[in-house]
């Protein structure tokens, strides 16, 4: 077993969530991590348990700074519809305000990691999954509201909704001006008619 660790955890996670959102997780090393938080490799492993594990701490941590996590509070909302274009609008805010450019860690996360890591693949394939179906809840509540109309198909509506939030998320790193993503993002959700004011 290894030694005490003498760090702060909170401020470890979120180095270790910027080097992956910098560099990727491949590039993140158990040696470069330790030297670090100036601990061994056996403390480490003590703390982290893994590369893998760590990875999964760090993305948690992202998530809670993630416009992403306030869908979950649409049942809240007087508008389902109106919250999901706040989200998107403050998603352009937050991509574009990262001087770095970096884009969403989770999209570069998932093109690094689907179909190459074995762990780590199920689990960003799922997270993606699990958006998709936080879409269609959303969207569900929205007719029943009366935002949408009864027939509309929420899993193909939900799936063009990811695939914007991974469109917007990977053109963040060239399209920089804030105002010019937001719009070009508006004209997909007035097309698939889900935009409100």
């Amino acid at each position: 077993m290894g030694r005490a660790t003498k760090f702060d955890r909170d401020e470890a996670i979120i180095w270790v969530m910027n080097e992956i959102w910098r560099s990727g997780f491949t590039a993140l090393s158990v040696k470069a991590v330790s030297e670090k938080l100036g601990i061994t490799r056996s403390s480490f492993y003590h703390a982290f348990e893994s590369r893998e594990a760590l990875f999964l701490e760090a993305m948690a941590r992202y998530f809670q700074i993630s416009p992403l996590s306030k869908l979950s509070t649409f049942a809240e909302s007087n508008s389902a519809l109106t919250l999901l274009t706040q989200v998107f609008k403050e998603t352009c805010k937050q991509r574009t305000d990262d001087k770095k450019h970096r884009g969403c860690l989770a999209v570069n996360s998932v093109s690094e990691l689907v179909g190459v890591h074995d762990s780590l693949s199920s689990f960003m394939a799922n997270m993606v999954n699990e958006n998709i179906h936080g879409f269609e809840a959303l969207l569900t509540y929205s007719i029943h509201q009366g935002e949408l109309a009864k027939n509309t198909d929420t899993r193909h509506l939900a799936l063009a909704l990811q695939n914007t939030l991974i469109g917007l998320n990977t053109m963040s790193k060239v399209i920089t001006n804030e105002q010019e993503l937001w719009n070009a993002i508006k004209v997909i959700l007035i097309a698939l008619n889900v935009y409100r004011e």
